[in-house]
């Protein structure tokens, strides 16, 4: 893949998590005891509490992109 092409697609990757984040298509955060118990199992191995708590904290990491890319078009 081309440095363009790579580029292209972090763009548009980008582009898609931002409108996630101004339309709220994410699920609400885990509550804290759910969090520390899906921790736990994701410290065991199990897979499946890997991808509910990174799919339950993408609303933070695209809250933190989308503050550092608006930073980015200021400068």
């Amino acid at each position: 893949m081309g440095l363009f092409a790579a580029i292209a697609l972090f763009i548009k990757q980008l582009s898609l998590l931002v409108s996630y984040v101004k339309n709220n298509a994410f699920p609400q955060p885990l509550h804290e005891d759910e969090e520390t118990k899906h921790l736990q199992l994701m410290a065991e191995g199990n897979a499946r509490s890997r991808n509910l708590l990174i799919e339950h904290n993408l609303r933070l990491v695209a809250h933190i992109v989308k503050r550092l890319w608006i930073r980015t078009d200021v400068i």
